[in-house]
Formats: structure tokens, sequence, C-alpha cells
């Protein structure tokens, strides 16, 4: 099956004596058994009949072995870090999402050491992995919010040659475009809480890897740890991967023509996007990417960022991403405000720095919000 016909029917089986072409959603925490025998569900904690149809359609986007879904984005990355010995090394690259600083800081209490390097350049990907200790290659591409673009098969080949392993955030860019693990990553990681679910109205995560010995690890850590989604979680997760890709083809439309509306705007400074040609690592973006993406940041100089954010109608101020809804926010300010002011001026994350999560409205009627929230700034 080809890519969008395993988003309907990846994961899919036949309910017994009912023929439900929606498989049931399944809540029960504990399963009947016989004392004697091996039971093929235990306890929900475990095992659930939902969570692993899901599984099952999530592995299968990237033509993986395995799939393992978490109650969030946050406690997939955990598991992942979970997995690094005190002493060991993780390498990340240096503009990441906030709540994975706030990981790292949590695993450096426990004697991992993070080291924050600029990935973008062979030189760089070298320095950073001169450390005979690096045990995890972290790589976040894009990245949020300044859309940086990391190369995937160059971090792969350097990191296989010091036996680390790689991990992707590929939450930003969805399977629809990009598949890290035909990259050369070894973990594809998702808070199917954005695009993969694409609703806002459910939390989830994923790992996606095809190494037995990971999925040992992870499955044994996510069921000691607890960190697993109910029943129904899984089932809207599963709901929103129906009409993934077309949502996320009709959004990066949309975001390409709100580009352009910023680009023509004298109040807007840079531009932040993979798609533009002068993008620093637009080539790479077109090598390992399907389309670049309907995340836009960009250096608002037309006033106070929050007056800016007030002044949208369609655009709702809030954090998150890859919702049908379009969202904006100032990172400084919201998704951002606890990283160390020194830290958010060396990533160039300033107060002026806007990010649009576009949605699946009429492309026409966010041009018009943009364009009516950018001239009441003149």
């Amino acid at each position: 099956m080809r890519f969008d016909t395993r988003l309907v029917h990846g994961g899919r089986r036949p309910a017994t004596g009912t023929g439900d072409v929606v498989p049931p959603i399944h809540l029960s925490t504990t399963y009947e058994r016989r004392v004697q025998d091996e039971p093929r569900y235990f306890y929900g904690r475990g095992e659930n009949p939902s969570r692993e149809e899901l599984e099952e359609c999530l592995a299968g986007l990237e033509a993986a072995r395995f799939a393992t879904v978490f109650s969030s984005g946050q406690a997939a990355a955990a598991t992942v870090l979970a997995l690094v010995r005190p002493g060991q090394c993780v390498v990340s690259v240096d503009d990441v999402y906030a709540g994975t600083d706030a990981l790292f800081d949590l695993a450096a209490c426990v004697g991992v050491r993070v080291r924050y390097a600029d990935l973008t350049t062979p030189e760089g990907i070298a320095a950073a992995l001169a450390d005979p200790d690096v045990a995890l290659v972290w790589v976040e591409t894009p990245t949020n919010p300044l859309l940086t673009v990391v190369d995937v098969v160059e971090v792969c080949r350097r990191a296989r040659e010091r036996g680390a392993r790689v991990v992707v955030d590929n939450t930003f860019a969805s399977p629809v475009l990009q598949q890290p693990l035909a990259l050369g990553a070894d973990v594809s990681l998702y808070s199917t809480t954005k695009s993969v679910a694409g609703h806002a109205d459910v939390l989830g995560g994923a790992l996606v890897y095809q190494d037995p010995r990971l999925h040992t690890a992870v499955r044994s850590h996510r069921t000691v740890a607890g960190n697993v989604p109910g029943g129904l979680d899984c089932f809207l997760v599963r709901r929103g991967l129906y009409t993934l890709s077309l949502r996320v083809h009709r959004q990066v439309a949309s975001a390409g023509r709100l580009v352009e509306r910023l680009r023509a705007s004298p109040l807007v400074g840079a531009v932040h996007y993979p798609g533009l040609p002068d993008h620093p690592q637009h080539a790479v973006a077109r090598a390992q990417m399907s389309a670049a993406g309907a995340i836009v940041s960009f250096d608002y100089h037309g006033g106070r960022a929050v007056e800016l954010l007030d002044r949208f109608a369609l655009f709702t101020c809030g954090v998150s991403l890859g919702s049908v809804h379009s969202l904006v926010e100032c990172p400084a300010l919201m998704t951002h405000r606890l990283v160390p002011a020194e830290v958010r001026a060396r990533r160039g994350i300033g107060e002026s720095l806007i990010r649009l999560s576009v949605g699946i409205e009429d492309s026409d009627d966010l041009v018009d919000d943009l364009s009516r929230a950018l001239a009441d700034g003149v």
C-alpha cells in the first residue's frame, strides 16, 4: 500500500462478529484470564488493543518494525533519554524545543552530559561528535521556532562511525513530509498531539524504530513508568491519521501564501521558512523533505509583539501547532518563556519573533487576517 492508503488502512483489524469498519475503542484496564494460561492481554498499563492498532499504523507509515505510543510527546522524549546511562553524552542541535531543554536539565541531574552544538555544517557535526562518550545525537528538524534544517543523512553517517544512536524529532514535518528512518535515523520521535492527531483535542507521543533490543528497552520502561495513553486517546490519534496527508498538504499550500504576504510587508524583517530559496538550509530541506511544512516564523518590526497577537481574528493566540486551527504565538513570551534570557538571545529568539502554525481554513481568509493584523500596526 502507498502512504495515503496506509493512513486509512494501517493497523486496522476486523472486529470479531460485528464487522466494524472503524475499530472499537477498548477501555478495559484488566482482562479475564485463566491462571494456567499465558494471556494475550494482562493489564492496561502494558497491553491495550486500541493502543496496538495505533502503533501498527504508525510503524507502517515509516516501514518500521516497531512503534511505541505514549501519553505525550514529552513522555516519549523522556523515555529515549532514560536509556542514556550516567556519564554518557547527548549531543543536541542548539535550537531545540523548550520542553526538550527541560528534559535535558533533568537528565543532567542524574549524570547524563548534554552538549548543544551547531549541527548544520559537516564541521559542526564532526566537532560535536568528537566526545568519545557520545551515546545519542538529538536532532530536531525543522527546529522550533527558527525552522533551522539539519542534514539527517550526514548526522547519521557520522554518528554511526562513533557508535551513537540518532533520534529525530519529526513533529514539525510529520511523516507526510519527512521520513527520518529512511534517512538513516535510529528513532523517529513525535508529539502526536500536533499534526498526527491534528485537532487539538488529545495528547500523545510516539517513538518509531527498527531495533528489537531498543523495542524491549522502550516497552519495559513504558510499562514500569506507566506513561501510557488510554484507549480513547489512542482512538482519537488514530482517527486523526485518516486525514493527516489531506490536512498537511492544504496547510503547506496556505503557508506558502502567507510567506509571500510576510515578505511583502515593510513591518516584517527576516522570514524563517525552509521553502524560501534564501533559507540557509534550503537545499537540504529540498533533499530530505517533500515540502517545507506549515510552520512559519518571522521578525515583527511594527511594534510590540503582544499588540500584534491581539489583532488577529482567525489565528488564535496559543501554544502548540499542527492543528486544523491556525495559531499564532510569540515564543519568547510563551513556549520558550522558561528558557533563560541569555540562551534565548544566543539562539535568536527575541520578543519580536512570531511563530505561525497554519491550519486548514480558507487560505484567502488567512491571508486577509494576516494583512489586517499587519496593517493595523502601521
